[in-house]
């Protein structure tokens, strides 16, 4: 009978080993990967719009009912089409866009969402040739779609005096 029960409590040990060293589940995901790939995204959204213009904004922007945007200035959210019109109107206005993150900090909140908080710092030039200096401080919600990550809803808010770190 101890020869038995040594035999047992080996063998549940060696079970109970076996079981905490299972490969991860397939619901399993990595909040690094997700915090690169937004990171990716957001930059490369900013790359865009300095490149094309404030229309390659579209590209980024989720179109589904569920977007809104809280722009600077404004006190209620704003709909992916009235977002649309604003960002079409005062595209051919503008000749040059340049933004930056200054302490961009993104939080996985699963694998196809994520929240994110910055401070935008820019140039934009008019066709007049015009200078504005651009201090906003942005959060927001990612999330990811069949065509990649698109910014879901958020708002800005226009933040002066921030000092450009190096």
């Amino acid at each position: 009978m101890k020869k038995f029960l040594g035999v047992l409590s080996t063998v549940l040990v060696i079970g109970f080993a076996l079981s905490s060293c299972s490969p991860p589940s397939v619901d399993a995901w990595d909040k690094t990967q997700v915090e690169r790939e937004v990171r990716e995204m957001l930059d490369a959204y900013f790359t865009d719009i300095q490149q094309s213009g404030l229309t390659a904004e579209f590209a980024y922007l989720d179109s589904t009912e569920d977007f809104f945007w809280v722009p600077p200035g404004y006190d209620s959210a704003l709909d992916y089409d009235s977002v649309r019109t604003i960002l079409e109107y005062n595209a051919s206005s503008l000749q040059e866009i340049s933004y930056a993150w200054n302490d961009l900090q993104i939080h996985p909140l699963s694998r196809d969402i994520a929240t994110y908080t910055g401070i935008v710092l820019g140039e934009i030039s008019d066709t007049s040739g015009m200078k504005s200096n651009v201090h906003m401080l942005e959060s927001g919600t990612v999330i990811r779609r069949d065509d990649g990550w698109k910014i879901l809803c958020g708002q800005s808010r226009d933040f002066p005096g921030v000092v450009q770190l190096p």
